[in-house]
């Protein structure tokens, strides 16, 4: 990030600096020390916290302030996206299920099991997220989700409806 006067400048943009109009390629064509005469500083990117967790605004000098979103809300709202979640992985074989109920069809047994596990993932996860008790806690539930994985194949008896 190229600082000049205290603030941030955007490397696409033109600027204008004692009474100097500079174009939008200059400050990706100029040399450092061609930056550094003029008093431009370069440091680097500040990590913009996670707009999913946090209400984010910038501030001049490049910085973030980041204030925590309503955890009750967030515990809603992503109780209810990973139901979502779950009912998509689950629906592509929920016909599987219903052919079960209408001619006693057995469903594969690694699909039994599967859809087993996305149910109790989808569980633990929620009850991960509804005891976090801060913030980070909240986070750490959350993120780096690994859902089970359907079985690769579907024979060809079982493909058929």
């Amino acid at each position: 990030m190229f600082i000049l006067d205290g603030q941030p400048l955007n490397p696409d943009l033109p600027f204008e600096h004692d009474g100097i109009q500079y174009p939008a390629n200059w400050l990706r064509l100029a040399t450092p020390e061609e930056r550094q005469a003029i008093g431009i500083t370069e440091v680097p990117d500040y990590p913009r916290p996670d707009d999913r967790f946090y209400w984010v605004t910038q501030n001049p000098d490049g910085t973030y302030t980041a204030i925590p979103k309503d955890l009750n809300q967030l515990k809603a709202d992503w109780s209810k996206q990973i139901d979502a979640t779950a009912y998509s992985l689950l629906l592509p074989s929920d016909w599987m299920v219903v052919r079960r109920a209408e001619d006693g069809a057995p469903v594969p047994t690694e699909w039994t099991a599967y859809r087993a596990a996305v149910r109790t993932y989808a569980q633990t996860v929620k009850t991960n997220l509804n005891a976090a008790t801060d913030i980070d806690q909240f986070i750490a539930a959350v993120t780096n989700l690994a859902w089970p994985t359907p079985p690769d194949t579907i024979t060809a008896d079982q493909g058929a409806a």
